[in-house]
């Protein structure tokens, strides 16, 4: 799932001003407000809520697990009940809300200074996004989701038709999340390079509460939901990189059964990484390592595309759009309505995707704000849902292509394994197998490193007033806590991981739903009233009269 959705790499964290400074815990007076950028800026209100939460969450789970886990099934069933339309309407409103803006007046605004030229050139800003679509959720589910919806088709589809399988895949990946991340990124730039507010989520909602609530108790309870969001997010990615990380181990015959002691003990061992790469400041070396990695990712698309079933792929390349483009208004409008399999269905899928991804907005969205300087709001939203959406088109029609071609000559893929594994499985029916499977653990590995520095950082700059350059203490305490997170989540969920790590991310999402709607409504008075947006109104008028 940046991920976010699923995930995002070492650059992100190097663009965002990867130089941690000083270890010491520096608090601020007002006055040194405009010194948010140059060094940081603990906010003791905002760190001490968030930090408290977090760890009473952990010692809770951990401590008392049975009625963690008991609480935890309640709140996720009266999220899903009460909230499943809210995540389902919200997605789509997201989508027509960031076209509305590029193709409308608005569409002309720069963010930045009128004239200002892009920060990146805009082969390197597509690179950059495509760094921020591949992470974890694409190696995890590019087989495992495609493939589930062929055998077990979604509710109210009466075949298995492999197009539709596709399409039901590219639809969580596609034009909604990338719309979502959209939208915040949106609110962030435009406050950022357009108003000259701090990078902070709270920023985007002065043009609503006004500067002196936001910089109040209302600003930092936004905040602390921002960290909330992105701290479950993140760790659910973590969640699933252990666990495809453990299939792997099983494939290769390094242990018979990968149990939840193993696998805490690969996010235990990986979060340490994280932490010393953080801590180091040796952001150079990892950032080679992501670079190499999204290199990897791309020899092993080929490999799987030249070595797999390459015609099936191609064929399905143009019936997978077709059956997306046609269903995607169907697909956006199924809800509980339909009945209880539906309703169990949608937990399960779009509501959990939905969930993953808004919690993934502050991490996903604050990367997007800060390498679209100077691009117009047009050029943004265009850039930023269709470029991605289209690396999600291509991955899942190779990967799940090549799992529904193995499955159509009678090879049970879906009956053989975990979800986890279905990636091993096909791969196992490919040359070079031992190979091609230390390649996935690798691509997990350094993606599970370098995602959970980036978005350490992110809570870093969140908790201490918007600076660019958190400190190291700040990027290490919350990297450890996200890997707290991460392992209880997988604790949590006992035998069946994935269920604990899907539950708690809809649970921690659900109110960060309102604060996008919110940045929505936040952001259209702040463009409704842009200068440029004026000036144009006032010619009219002009040539009018």
């Amino acid at each position: 799932m940046t991920t976010q959705k699923e995930p995002l790499d070492i650059e992100a964290r190097t663009i965002l001003g990867s130089a941690v400074s000083d270890p010491g815990i520096v608090d601020c007076s007002e006055e040194d407000m405009s010194l948010h950028s140059r060094r940081p800026c603990t906010d003791p209100i905002v760190f001490g809520v968030s930090a408290g939460a977090a760890v009473g969450i952990l010692v809770w789970g951990l401590v008392w697990s049975s009625a963690f886990d008991s609480a935890m099934s309640s709140v996720l069933n009266w999220v899903v009940t009460n909230l499943g339309w809210l995540f389902i309407i919200s997605s789509t409103c997201f989508v027509l809300y960031a076209l509305y803006l590029a193709f409308s007046r608005y569409g002309r605004i720069p963010l930045g200074a009128d004239g200002e030229k892009p920060e990146f050139r805009t082969v390197s800003w597509i690179a950059m996004m495509f760094s921020a679509g591949m992470g974890i959720g694409l190696i995890f589910w590019g087989v495992t989701e495609p493939l589930t919806h062929f055998v077990q088709p979604p509710p109210g589809l009466s075949d298995s038709k492999a197009g539709s399988a596709l399409a039901t895949a590219l639809f969580h990946w596609g034009l909604h999340p990338w719309s979502m991340y959209a939208v915040v990124g949106l609110a962030i730039a435009y406050g950022t390079f357009r108003k000259g507010r701090p990078q902070l989520i709270s920023s985007a909602f002065i043009p609503l509460f006004g500067r002196a609530r936001i910089e109040g108790p209302v600003g930092k309870i936004i905040d602390i939901l921002a960290i909330f969001a992105t701290m479950f997010g993140t760790a659910a990615s973590l969640g699933l990189g252990a666990l495809q990380i453990g299939s792997g181990i099983e494939v290769v015959g390094w242990v018979g059964e990968a149990g939840t002691m193993l696998l805490v003990g690969i996010v235990a061992l990986l979060t340490l990484a994280f932490v010393a790469s953080a801590v180091s400041g040796v952001s150079r070396g990892i950032q080679w390592l992501s670079n190499i990695n999204m290199v990897l990712a791309l020899t092993l698309a080929v490999f799987v595309f030249i070595a797999g079933p390459t015609i099936l792929i191609l064929n399905l390349l143009p019936t997978a759009l077709g059956d997306y483009a046609a269903g995607i208004a169907s697909m956006s409008a199924r809800s509980a309505a339909a009945g209880a399999d539906t309703e169990k269905w949608l937990s399960s899928w779009t509501i959990f995707y939905w969930a993953w991804w808004i919690s993934w907005t502050p991490f996903v969205g604050m990367f997007l704000a800060r390498i679209s300087r100077g691009r117009t709001i047009r050029q943004f939203v265009v850039g930023v849902i269709l470029i991605p959406t289209t690396v999600s088109l291509i991955w899942f029609t190779i990967f799940g292509g090549a799992g529904i071609g193995q499955q159509s000559e009678g090879i049970d893929l879906f009956g053989s394994g975990n979800p986890e594994s279905t990636l091993f499985g096909m791969l196992d029916h490919l040359p070079l197998v031992g190979l091609s499977s230390l390649l996935v653990m690798a691509l997990v590995a350094i993606f599970f490193v370098s995602g959970a520095d980036a978005a350490s950082m992110v809570m870093g700059t969140l908790s201490q007033r918007g600076t660019l350059n958190p400190s190291r203490w700040a990027v290490a305490f919350w990297g450890l806590t996200t890997g707290g997170v991460a392992v209880l989540m997988l604790w949590a969920g006992g035998d069946d991981a994935l269920n604990g790590l899907q539950s708690m991310t809809i649970i921690v999402a659900a109110p960060f739903v309102f604060v996008m709607v919110g940045m929505c409504v936040s952001l259209y008075r702040d463009v409704s009233t842009d200068p440029l947006v004026a000036d144009t109104r006032r010619r009219l008028r002009h040539a009018r009269h």
